[in-house]
């Protein structure tokens, strides 16, 4: 299909000329003097200036002074609920062979089931790497050489050795409970 060339407009000769023509009479229009700007110029700068806020009163603060050197940190951890046995002679033995749930936080282990009653419970546990592990009574999980005491249904029992700060260690006891999700 060709195409139509017979609607492509073509600019005529005085097409430029009658453009030129509009352009000076509008420019005309703006030539006349600024006399009127320069008198309002000249009225604004002759107004009297806006006086200043005035500055803000500074109040006095009342000094505090701190006497509670006594009373715990306020940005450590607060002191465990549960009953914690202070005793010298306790302390994690360096030579035991680490088990591998000992390598992660105890609050990053899932309580996912059980198998079995009575004493020969065993739990499972998911690491945070989604692996399930089984677990028996005796075993050590958490990063604090906690030591399982018991296995019930619903929850783990172990017993953590944790510094006292005061350079000896204490034990912490602990719950891993089952998740419901």
């Amino acid at each position: 299909m060709k195409p139509d060339h017979s609607r492509v407009s073509r600019i005529l000769p005085w097409q430029p000329a009658a453009l030129g023509l509009a352009m000076a009479f509008m420019l005309g229009g703006c030539a006349p003097g600024m006399s009127d700007l320069q008198a309002w110029v000249a009225d604004v700068k002759a107004r009297p200036p806006k006086p200043l806020d005035p500055l803000p009163v500074m109040r006095q603060f009342e000094s505090f002074e701190y006497a509670a050197q006594h009373l715990r940190d306020p940005f450590s951890a607060p002191a465990p609920e549960q009953e914690a046995v202070s005793d010298s002679s306790l302390r994690p033995d360096p030579t035991r062979r680490k088990e591998p749930l000992e390598a992660y936080p105890l609050d990053s282990l899932d309580m996912v089931g059980t198998l079995g009653a009575g004493a020969e419970m065993v739990a499972l546990l998911m690491d945070p790497d989604r692996v399930v592990h089984k677990v028996v009574a005796g075993d050590y999980l958490g990063q604090s050489d906690g030591r399982i005491d018991a296995i019930f249904e619903d929850r783990i029992e172990l017993t953590e050795l944790v510094p006292d700060g005061a350079g000896g260690w204490m034990e912490r006891k602990a719950q891993v409970a089952l998740d419901d999700n």
